[in-house]
C-alpha cells in the first residue's frame, strides 16, 4: 500500500487502512456475493478499470483476506476465494448494505442507475423454483436507457443454471418484460413491488411467468422489511 495510513494503533484505523481505499469494499462485496473469476468480478463493478481491480485483488491477497487459486482443467485462468479472515468479513459487508437500505435517501439509490449491474444483480439471486421445468428465456427491455445496451436475456436453464445475454441468444422468448430501469430498480430494492408498479411495465407472452415475477425475481440481499412497509 504506498497512501501515508492514519498512523493510530486502534483496530478501526488498522482496519479502515485495509477496506477504505476506493472499491475495495465493493470487489469484497461481489466476493461474498459469489464472484470468483475476474470477468465475472469486472461485471459487478463494471465503472472499474481491469487495472486497478488487479491491484485491489493483490492488495487483498498481501493482506491475507484473498487467494488467488488456479482453475482444474483451465490452463491459464485463476479464481479469487476468500479467506477464513475474508469470510469474517461477511457480516460486515451485510452490515454496509442494511444500513445504506434503511437509512440512505431512496431518491439517491434511485438516481444511480445502472441497467447491466441490476441485470447482473438480478441473474445472481433468481430463483427458479416458480418458473416452468424446462429452459425458460426472459427478455428485458428498458425504455429509458440511451446508451449501452437496453435489452437482456435471462436464460434459466432446468436445473437451475441461470445465464444473462446482452446480445439474443438466439432461444424463444417464453416473457418479454418492457419497462424503464428506475421502476425496475426500484422493485429489486424493496421500494417497490410488482403488483404497485404495474402501470409502468408491460408484460407479452406466458401469463403464468408474468404473473410469479415477484417470487421467481426475489430481491436484493439488501432489502429490508422497514423499507417494504413504509
Amino acid at each position: 500500500m504506498t497512501h501515508a495510513g492514519y498512523q493510530q494503533f486502534c483496530p478501526v484505523a488498522m482496519t479502515a487502512e485495509i477496506l477504505c481505499t476506493r472499491w475495495t469494499v465493493l470487489v469484497i462485496r461481489e466476493l461474498v456475493a459469489g464472484s470468483s473469476r475476474f470477468n465475472d468480478l469486472r461485471r459487478g463493478v463494471p465503472k472499474m478499470s481491469p487495472s486497478l481491480l488487479s491491484q485491489r485483488l493483490k492488495e487483498l491477497e498481501e493482506h491475507g483476506i484473498v487467494e488467488r487459486r488456479a482453475i482444474p482443467r483451465e490452463h491459464g485462468l485463476h479464481e479469487y476465494r476468500l479467506t477464513p479472515s475474508g469470510r469474517d468479513l461477511v457480516p460486515v459487508i451485510e452490515a454496509f448494505g442494511k444500513w445504506g437500505q434503511k437509512w440512505v435517501e431512496s431518491g439517491l439509490t434511485l438516481r444511480n442507475l445502472d441497467p447491466s449491474l441490476l441485470m447482473w444483480d438480478m441473474r445472481r439471486n433468481l430463483d427458479p423454483a416458480p418458473l416452468p421445468d424446462q429452459r425458460t428465456v426472459i427478455q428485458f427491455v428498458f425504455s429509458d436507457v440511451s446508451r449501452g445496451p437496453r435489452e437482456y436475456w435471462l436464460v434459466v436453464e432446468p436445473k437451475g443454471d441461470v445465464d444473462l445475454c446482452s446480445t439474443d441468444p438466439g432461444f424463444d422468448v417464453d416473457l418479454l418484460v418492457a419497462t424503464d430501469v428506475r421502476t425496475m430498480t426500484a422493485i429489486w430494492m424493496g421500494l417497490a413491488t410488482v403488483k404497485d408498479s404495474r402501470h409502468s411495465i408491460e408484460f407479452e407472452g406466458d401469463r403464468g411467468i408474468a404473473a410469479t415475477m415477484q417470487k421467481w425475481l426475489g430481491l436484493s440481499p439488501f432489502a429490508t422489511s422497514e423499507r417494504l412497509a413504509s
